[in-house]
Formats: C-alpha cells, structure tokens, sequence
C-alpha cells in the first residue's frame, strides 16, 4: 500500500514539474503552440484556451489574443495634399479579433504591424492626396468623403488578405496643417477684419457728414426762408441756445451783455 501511495506521489509529482497551465482573463484566448522534444511534429493546437485555467505542457507556448474591440493609433505627418502641402492627420482603427487560431497560425502575433499598419497609412495618404489643404482642413464633407474611403479600402483589403479581424469604426481626425499656414490663416482673418472695422468706421463717418451736411443745408434754407443774413442767423441759433441754458428750462443763471453787432431782425421803425 505505501508502495502504491509512493508511486502515485511520484508520477503526480512527475507530471506537476512536467506541466505548466494557462489562465487566460477574461475576452482573451491563449492559442497554444506545441513544441514536443522526442514525439510528434507539434503545431498550433486548432482549440484555443478560453477563460480558466488550463495545464500544459512545458514545451507548449501560449499566445494570448484579445477578442475585445482593439484600438489602434497611428500618426501620420507631412501628409501631401493636391495642392503641395504637408498636413498631419491621427488616424484611429478599432478592430476585433474573430479566429484566434487563424490569426495566430497564419499572420502570427504581431499581425497588425506585420499586415495593417503600413497599408493603413497608405490608404490614407492616397485619400488625401486627392483633395488640397483648405477642403481637407476646413470641410467636414471632405472628411468625411476620406473616412469612407479608407474604410471601404480597408474591409476590401482584411477580406482580400484573409485576415480574421473585423472593423468595427474607423476614423481620421482633423487635419493639422504647418505652424506656417496657421499664422497665415491667423493673419489673414486679422487683416480681414481690419478691413471690416475700416469700412464700418468710414461708412459711420459718412452719415455722420451727410447728416452734418443735412442739417446744414435744413439751417441755410430756414435762413433764407425767413430772409435772415448769416449774421442774423448766428445771433437766433445764439439766442436759442442761450434760452435752452438759461431759461425757464435751464440750470443756469445767466446774465447777458448785448453788444448790438448784428442787424435787428425786426424793423421797429414807424410807418
């Protein structure tokens, strides 16, 4: 019996220091990889490992791949436009993994940067090289006429390749042009709203004078309608400004010296 018990202790003892296990968390696979000293050819084992434990050899090599929408970022400088300039745009791709084992058995684990990622930017250099520098920087349209096109191009591409990954969004964010272009846009609307201010002041100063020159022409036509020399016209506009500061209206207290140098508006003379 002791016997019995000591070889079982052994062979569990044996296959425990043989063994290694995988634990993959959950959304995640482990596609295993068996690499066998003595027997067999090895290979990626078609059924990969979901959540929980799992014990493995130990020349079995686990892969852990994320079956979670994945996002991935890239930037993309000095991107030409039609019209020769260099523009920056942050492009964002959100995929999800749909065969663990294929991808692992057939693009490996680094299978966006091996596959994707240079593809991607081209497609979104060659998007943009179709459209210049204001409609791509300004133009919510023209952005979104590149994004459908660099989406259709790319669920065209994963199917072609026979990558299984799905597409989930993808979207390429607003265009950043040079520093240089900046402060030339930044100049241009200063000098276009100078413009503005130049001509809202001239048009203000304008009817100011023809308002000035109304009520000119308003006064000079009342003096000879009332057949007043400039002189007499000067002392009235005088007087009636002297009635409005200190008549029974006015605040204040005047007291006026009449110097006789203008002609009396009224003939006092006897008939």
């Amino acid at each position: 019996m002791q016997r019995m018990l000591l070889a079982v202790t052994l062979i569990a003892a044996t296959m425990t220091i043989g063994c290694s296990s995988v634990m993959p968390d959950a959304g995640h696979e482990v596609v295993l990889i068996e690499k066998p000293l003595i027997f067999g050819h090895g290979g990626v084992d078609p059924e990969p490992v979901k959540t929980g434990r799992t014990f493995v050899a130990l020349t079995t090599d686990g892969v852990d791949v994320s079956m979670q929408p994945q996002k991935f970022e890239t930037e993309l400088p000095d991107t030409m436009t039609s019209d020769g300039v260099p523009i920056t745009f942050h492009a964002i791709m959100v995929l999800q993994v749909t065969d663990s084992v294929s991808l692992i058995k057939n693009f490996g684990p680094n299978w966006y940067q091996n596959n994707l990622e240079e593809p991607f930017k081209t497609m979104v250099r060659q998007a943009v090289r179709k459209r210049g520098m204001n409609e791509t920087a300004i133009s919510t349209t023209a952005l979104d006429a590149i994004d459908a096109e660099i989406r259709d191009s790319l669920i065209e591409f994963i199917k072609d390749k026979g990558l299984p990954v799905k597409l989930n969004t993808m979207t390429v964010g607003r265009a950043n042009p040079p520093d240089a272009i900046k402060h030339q846009r930044i100049d241009t609307a200063a000098q276009e709203q100078r413009i503005q201010t130049e001509k809202q002041t001239k048009l203000a100063e304008d009817q100011r004078k023809m308002a000035e020159q109304s009520r000119a022409d308003a006064d000079n036509a009342y003096r000879e309608a009332m057949h007043l020399s400039p002189e007499q016209f000067i002392q009235l506009e005088s007087i009636k400004m002297q009635k409005e500061a200190c008549g029974k209206d006015g605040k204040a207290s005047c007291t006026f010296i009449q110097n006789g140098g203008a002609t009396p508006v009224i003939d006092f003379r006897s008939h």
